[in-house]
């Protein structure tokens, strides 16, 4: 595999090795940051759930977790180093701010959604193409909530002034957070109670008007529809 000046692939030679897009959020996160940045790659799908899921993610990714991204210099399984090798294979691509204050921001909350957040995890799983009510809301995950909503009206009142997403256009921090705007749409939310102006259902929408998100969706609903003819 070669690349041209500003990282562009000239071949097709990754494989995003992923879970089940209505499941897994981890997933989401490296191919909505593999589509911005225009890279072609092929999808090798594992469905979670299964006995043999386990097994079968470790014969891809030496960490037993999917995403895993297979390249030239070998396997990626981590989101987050996937979107920052992604970043620095195309830097063209604007996977991060160009401003330092900007890009230094876009890193710390997206490592703080990659080590944080566990009871909104735990509680508020991802499950795209369902409808559930909120579960019980424990004071952790009630923090949580907050947390985030404070993240994203303070990223989008800073860096937000040239479009709809958390500095304005498409970052790894989008890919970061995306999974959350769909918890928060799968479980009806309640994001004014929880400190909310107005910016963080805004940003809801502006996720799921994302075309790549849309596709997304669509992959999830077909697989789900798969699941039932099982």
């Amino acid at each position: 595999m070669t690349t041209t000046e500003g990282g562009t692939m000239t071949d097709t030679g990754y494989t995003l090795v992923l879970g089940d897009k209505n499941y897994s959020s981890w997933s989401l996160r490296p191919w909505l940051s593999l589509k911005a940045c225009g890279a072609p790659f092929a999808e090798e799908r594992i469905r979670l759930r299964l006995p043999d899921s386990k097994a079968e993610i470790f014969k891809r990714s030496p960490s037993g977790k999917v995403p895993a991204l297979k390249t030239e210099i070998g396997v990626i399984y981590d989101s987050l180093a996937i979107v920052e090798y992604l970043a620095e294979r195309y830097p063209n691509a604007g996977l991060w701010p160009t401003d330092p204050a900007a890009r230094a921001a876009a890193r710390c909350i997206s490592a703080e959604m990659h080590a944080g957040f566990q009871a909104l995890r735990n509680d508020m799983p991802m499950d795209l193409v369902s409808r559930f009510p909120m579960p019980d809301v424990s004071e952790t995950l009630a923090n949580n909530i907050r947390r985030v909503i404070a993240i994203w009206k303070d990223t989008r009142a800073r860096f937000g002034h040239e479009g709809p997403l958390l500095f304005g256009t498409f970052t790894n921090a989008d890919a970061m957070y995306a999974p959350v705007a769909t918890r928060f749409r799968t479980y009806g939310t309640p994001l004014a109670h929880y400190g909310d102006d107005g910016t963080a259902a805004d940003y809801v929408d502006a996720i799921y008007a994302m075309p790549d998100m849309t596709e997304w969706l669509e992959g999830a609903r077909a697989e789900m529809h798969e699941r039932e003819l099982v």
